[in-house]
């Protein structure tokens, strides 16, 4: 399963001081990666992807969180420094599951 989309970046306000920063997937994906990805999960129900953004890529773990009713992506420093983006900005995103 890949998918695109455009997400705005946040921080976590538990770790704002840590400038923990994500992008939320949207609802509709996250319900299907939910129906996909039934039964035994990694730590915190956690998914492993692969992400691009701009010219970045790179394999991470997708969260769920049910404040936002979503899997939640997050976005390292490294990659936001590369692609110039920081929180408020909005990204194009590229995920795709692995490791099904």
């Amino acid at each position: 399963m890949i998918v695109v989309f455009d997400a705005e970046l946040w921080v976590w306000d538990a770790r704002r001081e840590e400038t923990w920063t994500f992008v939320s997937l949207p609802k509709d994906v996250s319900e299907e990666i939910r129906e996909i990805t039934d039964g035994p999960r990694r730590g915190f129900g956690a998914v492993r992807v692969q992400v691009g953004i701009g010219g970045s890529k790179w394999k991470t773990s997708i969260f769920p969180d049910s404040q936002r009713g979503a899997y939640v992506l997050p976005v390292k420093k490294a990659v936001r420094k590369a692609e110039g983006i920081e929180e408020g900005d909005v990204a194009k995103v590229t995920v795709e599951l692995i490791d099904l």
